[in-house]
């Protein structure tokens, strides 16, 4: 964790090499902790304790997950009915590009970070997921025989940064990305449920929501701005749609010709075709590049029945797209 902190220092200083930037972050972010509701602003404190980082950076470890995630989510459901859920999870984009090793620096230091996580009450697994040690939020999570969720990053002219700078000059009536996907994976009863909240909680950076049900047609990706929802785009078994896929732009707009990991892992998923969908066929499916890319930090694969989630750590061999 201090490694990826100081990694994160280290950026701000080449693009502000005053220092200012990171003296601000040590001395005065730490006291907004407190406008975070319990048991968020707890918890950072309780971090910055035991980890000796000054809670100013651990404040912006949090804040890096709101802005640089490039992630591909996938809810698709079998012939019988069986729904799964999986995710390359991306993170690290133009956060420092290590030429000896030909890897971001950022996302190869996160590896060692990641960790899978059984939130418990009273002895019994609330939600499981797999996540960044250190960061409290959550990017993934499987609630047992309800639903899983995963988020991923929209870029948006009225994007992360403008909801984080207003959160900083006072304004807070929007939700953290990450709070609110915990949030739900704590507290919601029900897929329906879990869909309202993220369709209707107002936000600090646009979003996209991936949520798969437990029963057939149960998925969709739920596209956010911050303070609206945009568009829901549901399973619909009758109609052909056996899979929903969200990379990290709109459904209706083509990706950017850099970056088009939609199309390659729609393909592969046409090719796989719903009669041969299996858990093991989805993690082929993201590990075909440029889905799985230099960016990838893991890939994570989810069934809601029973809560089972397994996630890999991933090295994306040369020739390798860089994201």
């Amino acid at each position: 964790l201090k490694t990826v902190v100081q990694n994160i220092k280290d950026i701000a200083n080449t693009f502000f090499p005053s220092g200012k930037v990171v003296d601000i972050v040590d001395n005065k972010i730490a006291h907004l902790t407190a406008t975070l509701p319990y048991p968020f602003n707890e918890e950072l404190q309780g971090i910055a304790n035991s980890s000796g980082i000054p809670l100013g950076e651990i404040v912006i470890f949090n804040v890096f997950y709101e802005i640089f995630t490039v992630c591909t989510s996938i809810v698709a459901e079998d012939k019988t009915g069986k729904l799964y859920h999986a995710r390359n999870l991306d993170f690290g984009l133009f956060l420092g590009w290590d030429v000896k090793n030909n890897s971001w620096t950022l996302t190869r230091e996160l590896k060692p970070l990641v960790v899978l996580l059984d939130f418990q009450r009273n002895n019994k697994t609330v939600f499981k997921s797999t996540n960044f040690a250190g960061y409290i939020g959550m990017v993934s999570g499987v609630k047992p025989n309800l639903f899983t969720l995963t988020m991923n990053e929209r870029f948006s002219l009225d994007g992360g940064y403008v909801g984080i700078f207003e959160w900083f000059l006072g304004r807070r009536d929007g939700m953290w990305m990450g709070f609110l996907t915990r949030t739900v994976l704590e507290n919601a009863t029900s897929y329906q449920d879990a869909k309202d909240r993220l369709a209707k909680t107002r936000l600090l950076a646009p979003a996209y929501f991936i949520l798969g049900g437990k029963n057939s047609g149960e998925g969709c990706v739920i596209t956010r701005s911050r303070t609206a929802t945009l568009d829901i785009w549901d399973l619909d078994i009758k109609k052909g749609t056996w899979y929903v896929l969200e990379t990290n732009y709109d459904r209706w707009k083509p990706p950017l010709v850099l970056d088009n990991r939609r199309g390659p892992a729609m393909k592969c998923l046409n090719q796989t075709t719903q009669e041969n969908l299996s858990l093991p066929a989805i993690y082929d499916v993201l590990s075909t590049k440029p889905v799985l890319n230099k960016l990838t930090v893991c890939t994570t694969l989810m069934e809601v029945y029973n809560g089972h989630t397994e996630s890999y750590l991933r090295e994306c061999p040369d020739p390798c797209s860089p994201w």
